[in-house]
């Protein structure tokens, strides 16, 4: 692989050569700073900027604000559909109308009527029947007549028992869900209509706006980029000779590009599986060599004032191992 900058080979090769005549455990790397990416949770215009690359932000600041019209929008007609869901259940929960149930009983009392008053017809039709004073299709239609009125008497009597019983508790059921489906989908959208006002999650600092005013992104485009941690770690590359020496909670020294001084710092983690030698650690028989990816937390006063992006070289210092992680916990051997 072809390095990056013309400086970087030469500066790294230097500080490789000069550090031949320790034995120490080394590895070569950059500083880094943990990163937060913000993605747009909508595909909106960016309408308000109120951060620039490189500013320090305290957690919850605004960085930008998205355009809020539609997601607005879509949110006033989700509590509508909920406000209607909540309507309809109560009109379940509070059953038939008084007016309701009088009416069928109204309607019950009528059809008992029709059906004494077809049965009647029917009685004094029979004997003219059998005299043969009357056709028999009358007095078949008069039968039928009187058979649909107690029919319908019927009916009436198992419509106002239906409205006396009051709502089943099935639809009472479907009622309830309607209604929590209905306000879950207006709280999501009241999450996405919030999320439109980009905030910080956490202090730090905005290493990159990809958008600019006036831009839509389209949705899970990273909408900012922030630096955060309270200072950068060195990602080095552990080479495979020296990999059983390196141990999470090891104590280390960091020699960063520009400083005179090493930093103190502590191993917080290392890969397991194993990565091709990188370009900046081509040097001599490293070059056939695996190397494992570790981080190394500096433990300085001034090291949150570091930028990312600077050469490291890390030295682990095999007696101050521990085995234990900064906070004293125990630390595994690896992390995969």
């Amino acid at each position: 692989m072809k390095p990056k900058s013309r400086w970087a080979v030469p500066l790294l090769l230097a500080l490789a050569l000069s550090a031949c005549g320790d034995d120490r455990p080394q590895a070569l790397g950059t500083l880094e700073w943990d990163r937060i990416t913000l993605p747009a949770p909508a595909a909106e215009r960016v309408v308000r900027i109120d951060v620039r690359e490189g500013q320090r932000v305290a957690a919850g600041a605004s960085l930008l604000q998205l355009e809020l019209s539609r997601t607005q929008s879509q949110l006033n007609a989700l509590q509508a559909q909920a406000r209607q869901a909540g309507d309809s259940l109560a009109e379940l929960q509070a059953g038939p109308r008084s007016e309701a149930i009088a009416q069928a009983r109204a309607n019950l009392s009528a059809t008992q009527a029709q059906a004494a008053d077809a049965r009647a017809y029917y009685t004094r039709l029979q004997p003219l029947g059998r005299q043969k004073l009357v056709a028999a299709s009358d007095v078949d239609r008069a039968r039928a007549a009187a058979g649909n009125a107690e029919a319908q008497v019927r009916a009436a009597q198992a419509a106002l028992l239906e409205l006396e019983h009051g709502t089943r508790s099935e639809r009472l059921a479907q009622g309830e869900s309607a209604l929590a489906a209905a306000q879950a989908q207006a709280a999501a959208q009241a999450v996405t209509l919030q999320k439109l006002d980009v905030v910080a999650p956490r202090a730090g600092v905005v290493d990159s706006l990809p958008y600019k005013l006036g831009d839509q992104a389209p949705v899970g485009a990273p909408l900012a980029v922030m630096l955060v941690g309270a200072a950068p770690y060195a990602r080095v590359y552990v080479p495979e000779p020296i990999r059983a020496k390196v141990r999470i909670g090891q104590a280390a020294r960091v020699y960063i590009d520009g400083r005179e001084q090493a930093m103190s710092g502590r191993v917080r983690a290392i890969r397991s599986d194993p990565n091709f030698t990188p370009y900046y650690a081509l040097i001599g028989e490293d070059a056939a060599r695996l190397s494992y990816l570790a981080e190394v937390e500096l433990t300085g006063r001034d090291a949150a004032q570091l930028p990312a992006g600077l050469p490291v070289r890390v030295e682990f210092d095999e007696s101050g191992s521990d085995g234990n992680n900064s906070d004293g916990t125990k630390a595994s051997e690896s992390r995969p």
